[in-house]
């Protein structure tokens, strides 16, 4: 017999779900990688100590609700171990000539049947890319 999921803290209650906010990038050096996203163009949104000696670093992409927190407390995600994520760009060259312009390496931009895409690594090694529709 079917029976709902319990969901945590909660009996009988369910919303909907909305969108993903934050995404939790393993980090080894927080400024190194916020100076990093940040010249990727990320806009950093917080950074406050968070007690321990931790401190929050979190950051957004203009016009999205998506944001990244740069954490260095989650032994199970060791840094460079998060990769796929993707970034939608209207124009994937421009975004690359940019991003190579700052000094920063992305692999050639390859064309398949459903959109172009370009990985980049930060300085942990953790990869995304940048898709073109």
């Amino acid at each position: 017999m079917y029976q709902e999921p319990q969901l945590c803290g909660s009996t009988n209650h369910y919303t909907m779900k909305k969108y993903i906010s934050v995404i939790s990038i393993p980090v080894t050096d927080q400024q190194r990688s916020k100076e990093f996203y940040e010249k990727v163009g990320f806009k950093l949104l917080i950074e406050a100590p968070m007690g321990n000696g931790e401190t929050w670093v979190q950051l957004e992409l203009e016009n999205t609700q998506t944001s990244i927190a740069l954490v260095t407390w989650f032994k199970q995600m060791p840094p460079g171990s998060v990769c796929g994520w993707v970034i939608e760009t209207d124009d994937i060259q421009r975004e690359i000539d940019a991003l190579k312009a700052q000094g920063i390496e992305a692999s050639p931009i390859d064309q398949t049947p459903w959109g172009k895409f370009a990985w980049v690594k930060d300085p942990d090694g953790n990869s995304f890319n940048f898709r073109e529709e």
